[in-house]
C-alpha cells in the first residue's frame, strides 16, 4: 500500500535523495510546491524547531502526513556556522555559488577546515500531532577550497570526505544516500515508524 506524504520542501537535490530512500517502502513525497503549499518561514535557532516548523505548517495546509527536514553545514573554526543559515548564509535570493563563496571567504583565514553535516527530520501524522517523530544524524568531513564533482547540490562539491578521498558531489548517488547525514537520518526515522 502506497502513502502520500508531503514533503515540506521545494528542494529537487532533498526531493531526489528522500524519495530514492522512502519508495522502497511504499512512500510516496509529493513536495509542497506541487500542492500549493508557500514555504514556512524558518525563524528559529536550532534545526529542530526549524523542521518542526516546516511540517507542521505542510501537514496544516495538505491534511497529509508530513516530512519536512532541516540542514546544514556546519564549520568548526566558524563555531557552528552558516548552520541553520546555510541555504541563505549569503543572503537573499538563495544561491549555492554566492554562498559557497562566502563560506570559502569566511574560512580563508583558519587553518581548521573541519565541518560536518546536520540533519534533522520531523515527521508528523498530522498538523496537531503531539509526538512528532524525530531523527539526526551528522557526517564528518572538511571544507576545501577548490570544488570538485558534478553531483550533489549547496555545499557538496567543497565537502571533502577525506577517509574516501571524494568529495560529496564526487560520490556515486547510491553511496551518498547511505552514508549522507540525510540518509543517516532517515534510516533512523524509519527504524522509529516501523
Amino acid at each position: 500500500m502506497s502513502r502520500s506524504i508531503v514533503l515540506a520542501s521545494n528542494n529537487a537535490g532533498k526531493l531526489r535523495e528522500f524519495s530514492e530512500l522512502l519508495s522502497p517502502l511504499g512512500f510516496i513525497l509529493r513536495p509542497q510546491g506541487e500542492l500549493n503549499v508557500p514555504e514556512a518561514e524558518e525563524p528559529h535557532a536550532t534545526f529542530v524547531e526549524n523542521a518542526l516548523e516546516k511540517a507542521r505548517h505542510a501537514a496544516r495546509l495538505t491534511g497529509l502526513p508530513a516530512l519536512a527536514d532541516d540542514s546544514g553545514v556546519c564549520v568548526n573554526a566558524l563555531g557552528g556556522a552558516p548552520g541553520v543559515f546555510s541555504a541563505r548564509y549569503a543572503g537573499e535570493p538563495k544561491s549555492d555559488a554566492r554562498n559557497n563563496q562566502k563560506l570559502i571567504d569566511d574560512l580563508a583565514a583558519h587553518a581548521d577546515h573541519s565541518a560536518y553535516y546536520y540533519c534533522v527530520l520531523v515527521y508528523l501524522r498530522h498538523a496537531l500531532d503531539p509526538q512528532p517523530v524525530i531523527a539526526d544524524a551528522r557526517w564528518e568531513g572538511e571544507i576545501i577550497a577548490t570544488p570538485r564533482g558534478q553531483g550533489g547540490f549547496g555545499y557538496d562539491p567543497y565537502f571533502l570526505l577525506p577517509q574516501a578521498g571524494m568529495t560529496a558531489a564526487e560520490m556515486p548517488a547510491a553511496e551518498k544516500n547511505r552514508l549522507s547525514h540525510r540518509g543517516q537520518a532517515l534510516r533512523l526515522l524509519v527504524e522509529k515508524l516501523r
